[in-house]
């Protein structure tokens, strides 16, 4: 038996998607009302919904086997398990952003960042050797440069009207996000013959997908 934890929400949608042109029966991932918890028919596999924040901790302590989740969700919670596949859906890309007239490395002066991921975001200004104070938010980081609560913020940015409805820039592209396949350690080693099969069927699919 194989278990994956699905993130919930558009991931969920494009995984099952995948999951079909791979081969296998997804019907009831189509229809599962308020269930969180199915078996793919004809298949020792087992699917869990969950946030995406808890995949992470269902695939480290070896709950679930596997796991899809998006890179950024990797880089803030991640730690332990090997990340095997770039689905190449759900992309976007991290950024630093602020207003057009920022200049971000220049002075002496400390600036604050405010950000959704400030453990992605202290590793990123750490890599620049830029002292910055990271101020947690959770909910609309646009906010925070019009408040003057920060200077900038880092967040996840798709097509970056947000930003631009908020009088806010790009300016500093990170890296590209998209949706990846984890899989447990222990669970690598020893259910790989299945693992390697379920990687190799995906794979195949993404090639048409």
């Amino acid at each position: 038996m194989i278990r994956i934890a699905l993130t919930k929400g558009r991931l969920e949608e494009k995984s099952v998607e995948l999951f079909g042109k791979s081969g296998y029966d997804t019907a009831e991932l189509s229809d599962k009302g308020r269930k969180l918890l199915f078996r793919i028919k004809n298949e020792d596999i087992e699917i869990v919904l969950a946030k995406a924040a808890d995949v992470i901790t269902y695939v480290e302590h070896g709950v679930c086997d596997v796991g899809i989740t998006g890179k950024d969700i990797i880089m803030e919670y991640g730690s332990s398990f090997y990340e095997v596949l770039d689905l190449r859906f759900g992309c976007c890309r991290f950024a630093v952003a602020g207003a057009s007239s920022l200049k971000l490395f220049d002075g002496w002066q400390q600036k604050k960042i405010a950000t959704k991921y400030p453990k992605a975001a202290n590793e990123y200004f750490r890599s620049k050797g830029v002292d910055v104070e990271i101020i947690k938010i959770d909910g609309s980081v646009e906010l925070a440069p019009i408040l003057k609560l920060s200077d900038a913020i880092f967040d996840i940015v798709q097509t970056g009207s947000t930003l631009k409805e908020n009088g806010l820039v790009v300016l500093e592209e990170v890296c590209p996000i998209s949706a990846r396949m984890i899989v447990n350690s222990a669970a690598m080693k020893m259910k790989k013959p299945e693992i390697e099969e379920l990687i190799g069927k995906l794979s195949l699919a993404l090639e048409k997908f």
